[in-house]
């Protein structure tokens, strides 16, 4: 008899397939009083995961992707009463370089992910990649997929690559992000136009990066740069971190006072 309301628990997702397995670790977890790791998850498959179990009180959840400012995750499933601390166990995470020369096609993180894939890694191996220059990149992945990839070589674009396991204390990891408030009066709030007050970029770059498919609100694709924001919604920009739109005010001159919080 299972222990957990399955279909009650998956009542309204739109994402029921990938949020079964991760039910199935929380019965085993409360089942077997052993600890689970689910696969890497991208951040609204574990946002939505965490929001329906989050409520079981015999259920402790934690997350964790290989440093503190990670998206993409593993869950760690644990019984309450016999929670370990997370640096007491092991997440099975390794850093895995890409070295290639990009230096006349540049690369993005996509495009490491991709080349990742077609070498044959499973969407759930997979955890945060950035570049480095041109040099290459690296990444945060499943540490069986690390050592399957060892000393292979594969294709990131047009560009020859060679992968190789490294413990992830080797990695230069990107930058955390500490939290910082931010205020800018606009004549619209289009998204192209907050999003360039928020992240800092050139107007036309954001409308760009938002029509390549690289921006996300509330983790939900968006490809048109005049998509109008709203209080409350969260968006996202690849490599860049996550713009929250905290209030919004007009002024008397006919603008928009847009208060955001970026990390």
């Amino acid at each position: 008899m299972s222990l957990l309301p399955e279909e009650a628990l998956l009542e309204g997702s739109q994402r029921r397939a990938e949020l079964r397995p991760v039910i199935a670790a929380a019965e085993a977890a409360l089942r077997t009083w052993e600890p689970q790791w689910t696969a890497l998850l991208d951040p609204p498959l574990r946002e939505e995961a965490e929001q329906r179990l989050g409520a079981l009180s015999e259920l402790e959840l934690v997350s964790w992707g290989g440093h503190p400012g990670a998206e993409r995750r593993r869950l760690l499933l644990q019984r309450r009463e016999a929670a370990l601390p997370l640096e007491a166990l092991e997440a099975g995470l390794l850093g895995l370089e890409i070295s290639g020369n990009f230096l006349f096609d540049p690369a993005e993180a996509a495009d490491l992910r991709a080349g990742l894939e077609a070498a044959g890694a499973a969407e759930g191996e997979l955890g945060d990649l950035w570049m480095r220059g041109d040099r290459g990149g690296q990444g945060l992945v499943d540490a069986a997929l690390a050592r399957r990839l060892d000393a292979r070589e594969g294709l990131v674009r047009t560009v020859p690559v060679r992968f190789a396991a490294r413990p992830i204390a080797e990695l230069q990891l990107p930058a955390q992000r500490l939290p910082k408030r931010l205020q800018s009066v606009e004549a619209s709030l289009r998204l192209d136009a907050v999003g360039s007050a928020g992240f800092g970029l050139s107007r036309s770059r954001m409308a760009e990066r938002i029509r390549q498919g690289a921006v996300r609100i509330d983790w939900q694709p968006v490809t048109s740069p005049s998509r109008e924001l709203a209080e409350g919604e969260r968006v996202q920009l690849e490599g860049r971190g996550e713009l929250t739109i905290e209030a919004i005010h007009p002024t008397q001159r006919g603008r928009w006072r847009v208060e955001m919080s970026r990390r």
